[in-house]
């Protein structure tokens, strides 16, 4: 009889926990949905049936139209939760990622490595061929793809257009991060190693797989992708599962987390072109300053982003199956290009209010 009333005890507080308590626990233990990749179709998923507070989504909206945002996406588990289009923007119209893109190109990288095409440990001058810097020769062989990839390659990053007379020596790789521009070379040793062009790789090995849309804009100074905010959010899910989409493995899970964790020891808030929240320190373009604290303080601390100028924004948060989208003008128009700034922090202040 003692254990029949057991047994009834633990039957009911097992049903008053599933009825009324934290709603969203059975949405993140359901199985990814993955958008198709052909058509518009895409499923979504309310706040109400998430238990979010739907109270706080006006005050979101209100920071989002007055900080010049043209679109925003929440994602939980691959499906939509919320969806906005500001400023005469829409969801059919294409908007330029900035330095976001450069998550691609580390992908495309890792994907060339696993075909075989080449490895991040060579020099990259094994694919661009000797004095592709205007270093000296014995320093320019000390820069490997890697260098690349996690800003360390030594060159000047205060020259951003991309050409050999600006390629020059500040220090030996490996000893010094900073943000720059150069990045744009592994393009090159893709077409060189691939024997395609960069454009075509990229699309046939990750546009395609994923049913983006978009294109590259290879201008003289920069090249910048650009697509719809759901093509965007489509490259976020795949961050968000490792690099995997529905049954196909696109870009190697282990380089997929080698790119979310520390790349070197200056910035350890800094991938292969993501930014890591929840370290204890980071670096920001432009400067040599180490600042202690997280990247983004009101952030979860798993959180890793791609991250462009005038806050092109890609946050993916693991722990809550999250990807956030967010695109558009420059919050601070003074202050447009690339930088950490407190819109971030604010834009999750915002987020946290409505996300339980």
């Amino acid at each position: 009889m003692k254990t029949f009333t057991l047994f009834i005890l633990i039957v009911l507080s097992l049903s008053s926990c599933s009825n009324n308590e934290n709603p969203v626990q059975p949405l993140l233990t359901e199985t990814m949905y993955f958008p198709p990749n052909i058509g518009s179709e895409w499923e979504t998923v309310s706040l109400s049936s998430l238990g979010w507070n739907q109270n706080a989504v006006q005050a979101l909206k209100d920071f989002l139209l007055q900080t010049h945002t043209k679109s925003f996406i929440i994602i939980i588990n691959g499906r939509i939760v919320m969806e906005e289009y500001f400023n005469g923007h829409s969801a059919i119209e294409s908007w330029e990622w900035n330095s976001s893109g450069k998550t691609l190109v580390a992908t495309a990288i890792g994907i060339a490595q696993e075909e075989g095409f080449l490895n991040i440990n060579n020099k990259v001058s094994d694919y661009l061929g000797i004095e592709w810097t205007n270093m000296p020769l014995e320093k320019e062989k000390l820069i490997n793809v890697s260098h690349l990839l996690t800003m360390t390659s030594g060159i000047d990053d205060t020259k951003q257009w991309v050409i050999k007379s600006n390629l020059t020596y500040v220090a030996d790789a490996s000893t010094r991060w900073a943000y720059g521009n150069v990045f744009q070379k592994l393009m090159d040793v893709i077409s060189n190693s691939t024997n395609k062009t960069f454009e075509t790789f990229f699309n046939e090995k990750i546009k395609e797989k994923i049913g983006m849309d978009g294109y590259w804009n290879f201008g003289t100074f920069f090249s910048i992708y650009h697509s719809t905010t759901r093509s965007m959010a489509r490259f976020g899910i795949l961050a968000l599962n490792n690099g995997k989409w529905n049954d196909s493995q696109i870009i190697n899970e282990a380089f997929f987390n080698e790119s979310i964790s520390t790349s070197q020891s200056m910035n350890p808030s800094y991938g292969y072109f993501w930014w890591l929240n929840g370290k204890p320190t980071y670096m920001i373009p432009g400067e040599q300053t180490i600042y202690e604290s997280f990247l983004f303080p009101n952030a979860p601390a798993d959180m890793y982003a791609a991250m462009g100028a005038s806050d092109q924004r890609i946050y993916v948060v693991p722990s809550k199956k999250m990807v956030v989208i967010r695109m558009g003008g420059a919050s601070d128009p003074e202050n447009a290009n690339f930088a950490v700034s407190g819109f971030d922090n604010a834009l999750w202040e915002k987020i946290n209010l409505i996300v339980n």
